[in-house]
């Protein structure tokens, strides 16, 4: 049986951090890292979508990664996630993490084309094929690759012995027990959405990578916690204040990211810049939104302490 700990608990995913002119920022990049330090969780998941990959060049991430590394310096677990829409490019990703000592490479798979479950399973057999000595974490979020990670592709990946367990994104929270039954105790099943946490971690999931964890992450190790002790209905109290906030978030005008931004710049006072378009910017109208969010996550932290 293989030790998993390391990647059990909370793991924020990682927020693209620029400059003034929207370029990379490893200053700000390494500020960010070292926030998450200080709030004491478990690791961070680098270069999903929080980190809006989907709109960077390779070398953006790469720096990104090596100032992640620089910053960490072994005291979070990290996450890279490595996938591009073409082989190549991810399979350089993936050999420059495993250079860094990156914990865990991860992958959602190609999208636009819908290919066959062989096709899939070779594109993330390639790539972890190129960074050999390092977990490989599979990335289920159907809903935005257009594709979804089944039972029977699943078994295949097991055949793989760096596949360590799948981050899943999909709504079903029946898929988390699905995929840790077929697992069992040799794989980690990470909850995705933010707004069903503890109902994942209820069903079988042992950690979470959320989008939203890196805003209020105070209230999703509480969760934790309390589902660890057994106290869902505080619990839920908690899911359920987190869940306000994200649904505020989302009404703004500009991107949910760039919301979550401005909203460390008030809580925080850490400036990661904006999102890269075409994410769209906040616009004045959103600002009672962003305010009144950063409220609701001062109050909710407030009441746990």
């Amino acid at each position: 049986m293989r030790n998993l700990d390391k990647y059990k608990g909370i793991i924020p995913a990682f927020y693209a951090c620029y400059d003034g002119e929207g370029n990379i920022s490893p200053e700000r990049v390494r500020a960010l890292t070292e926030y998450f330090i200080r709030k004491g969780v478990k690791g961070i998941y680098v270069n999903g979508s929080s980190g809006e990959c989907i709109y960077q060049s390779v070398e953006d991430r790469k720096v990104v990664l090596e100032n992640v590394m620089e910053a960490a310096a072994g005291k979070l677990t990290v996450i890279a996630h490595v996938a591009c829409n073409n082989t190549k490019d991810s399979r350089e990703l993936a050999a420059h993490a495993q250079k860094l000592g990156v914990d865990a490479i991860a992958c959602i798979p190609p999208i636009y084309f819908h290919l066959p479950e062989y096709a899939i399973a070779e594109y993330w057999n390639d790539i972890s094929d190129a960074a050999p000595d390092t977990d490989f974490i599979i990335y289920n979020i159907p809903q935005l690759a257009g594709v979804a990670l089944t039972q029977s592709l699943f078994a295949k990946m097991r055949e793989n012995p760096r596949v360590i367990g799948v981050k899943n994104s999909s709504m079903p929270v029946q898929d988390i027990q699905m995929f840790k039954q077929a697992g069992g105790e040799d794989y980690i099943i990470f909850n995705g959405p933010d707004e069903q946490f503890i109902s994942g971690r209820v069903i079988g999931a042992e950690g979470g990578i959320g989008g939203t964890y890196g805003v209020m992450p105070e209230l999703f190790l509480k969760m934790n916690e309390l589902v660890e002790a057994g106290d869902l209905k505080k619990a839920s109290e908690i899911q359920y204040q987190a869940n306000a906030v994200i649904y505020k978030m989302c009404a703004a005008h500009g991107n949910m990211y760039a919301v979550i931004k401005e909203i460390l710049r008030i809580n925080e006072g850490l400036d990661i810049g904006g999102v890269r378009r075409p994410l769209t910017d906040l616009i004045n109208e959103d600002m009672p939104i962003v305010e009144e969010a950063a409220r609701m996550i001062r109050e909710a932290k407030a009441g746990i302490c």
